[in-house]
């Protein structure tokens, strides 16, 4: 083992990525800014391709977050075309697709809605535009420029910033359905037009009463993800 690295450090990573959840229900205090400040600072040190750091962050808080939430939930509710600057995944096949009803199923399990419940379906989903609940929202960007490699650098930005607010006691929810509205959020949030806008996350401190936060997702095992090659 090398001499900078540790059995400790390999053990405080993987509590961290053990406890860390999408949360989707959230207490109203706010979060104080020195700790979103050390949050952001953390997931600041995300490699980048040749070093670019495509990412730029919005970040709500009082009555930021509710005007952003109010118009997000009602162009939504609204029935208005999802908008978005990058393109949806074509399809959802093979294993990645029971993957993701597994996933839906289990979070309606958690919440008491039916299969068959469309109208709690909808509505549940509509949650994802009152934003949980949370007193604060991070908009992720990126520099149209960059393209796809600008999108896959914002991605490790996001999981960097879900474990540096897990650290901090903090609990988040990454959002790919807040950037389906970019209209909103490039109008709201003042986003330039050379900016791709990839997701959101809502983040704040976790309601530890609500069933939706009682709810996990799992993980595929080794050998569903990875091919050794040896020779």
């Amino acid at each position: 083992m090398s001499r900078s690295a540790s059995a400790d450090d390999a053990d405080a990573l993987g509590g961290l990525l053990h406890r860390r959840f999408s949360c989707r229900a959230f207490l109203p205090q706010p979060v104080p800014r020195p700790v979103i400040e050390r949050i952001l600072a953390l997931a600041q040190r995300t490699a980048s391709w040749c070093n670019t750091q495509p990412w730029r962050v919005h970040v709500t808080s009082g009555a930021g977050t509710e005007r952003l939430r109010e118009r997000l939930y009602r162009h939504a509710a609204s029935g208005a075309e999802p908008l978005s600057d990058l393109p949806w995944p074509r399809e959802f096949r093979g294993v990645q697709l029971d993957r993701r009803r597994r996933s839906g199923f289990g979070l309606y399990e958690a919440l008491g809605i039916g299969r068959g419940d469309m109208a709690a379906r909808t509505q549940q989903g509509l949650e994802n535009f009152r934003l949980f609940g949370a007193p604060h929202v991070a908009v992720i960007t990126s520099d149209e420029a960059l393209g796809v490699y600008g999108a896959v650098d914002c991605g490790g930005y996001v999981a960097n910033f879900l474990l540096a607010a897990e650290a901090c006691g903090v609990s988040a929810c990454p959002q790919a359905a807040l950037a389906h509205h970019c209209d909103v959020l490039r109008e709201e949030l003042g986003v330039p037009a050379d900016r791709v806008i990839v997701c959101g996350i809502s983040f704040g401190y976790a309601d530890p009463a609500h069933p939706a936060n009682r709810f996990r997702t799992e993980r595929a095992a080794l050998d569903e993800a990875i091919d050794w090659v040896d020779g």
